[in-house]
């Protein structure tokens, strides 16, 4: 494996949602330069909407060149690298089996935790062109890899990426996903995700939701 695509979004663009207009860092180009991988992500890299993306869990965001091939025939047209808004693009890489606590050891420094995989949003569809999208990326069960850094380093394209499975959790990230759509989690479900090295955000709801079925 390797890194075939670092980028960067140098600023927020605008971007029509539905009626509205909005900002966002998705819209991220190629660089060639070695680029400085901090514990909040990528130096010179654009999160807009820190809400919902972002912070220590979600520093960075990775896709696979074999998610990019099946893409690419699903819907009968190449798509660059940065299309799905990740930071790094790597070669021999398929997300959808990704388990929550994989790591990835790219270039001499950087480590790389997995915390979760995409949750796909209308900012995703915009961006993509295409309607329903949200529903097509679950389906297609290609999420992507949220990491949280556990090595700080500088990285650039062409970099080795080695792949190291968790030998301690078996939460997959496409089965983790899953549990964001259902209406209901049962504590043994809750109880397993909150073992894993989740990230921050889905920590905090099923800490409340199985407080509450704890609750007399």
């Amino acid at each position: 494996m390797h890194l075939s695509s670092v980028n960067l979004a140098a600023g927020p663009a605008k971007l029509e949602i539905g009626s509205r207009m909005t900002r966002t860092g998705i819209f991220k180009q190629p660089t060639d330069q070695p680029v400085d991988v901090g514990l909040l992500g990528l130096s010179g890299d654009t999160i807009w909407s820190k809400k919902h993306h972002g912070g220590p869990d979600q520093a960075v965001y990775v896709y696979g060149e074999d998610d990019y091939a099946w893409w690419a025939a699903e819907l009968g047209r190449a798509l660059e690298p940065g299309t799905f808004g990740e930071n790094l693009t790597v070669a021999g890489l398929a997300t959808g089996a990704s388990v929550v606590g994989d790591r990835l050891y790219v270039g001499d420094d950087v480590v790389l935790e997995v915390t979760c995989g995409r949750i796909p949003c209308g900012t995703l569809t915009a961006r993509m062109g295409i309607r329903a999208f949200t529903q097509r990326f679950r389906k297609a069960e290609r999420p992507g890899l949220y990491c949280r850094v556990i090595e700080t380093g500088a990285i650039r394209v062409g970099d080795a990426v080695r792949y190291e499975p968790t030998t301690t959790c078996s939460l997959g990230i496409v089965e983790f996903g899953e549990m964001y759509y259902a209406k209901t989690l049962t504590r043994e479900q809750l109880e397993r995700a909150l073992a894993a090295p989740i990230c921050e955000r889905g920590r905090h709801d099923h800490e409340l939701q199985l407080a509450a079925l704890r609750s007399p």
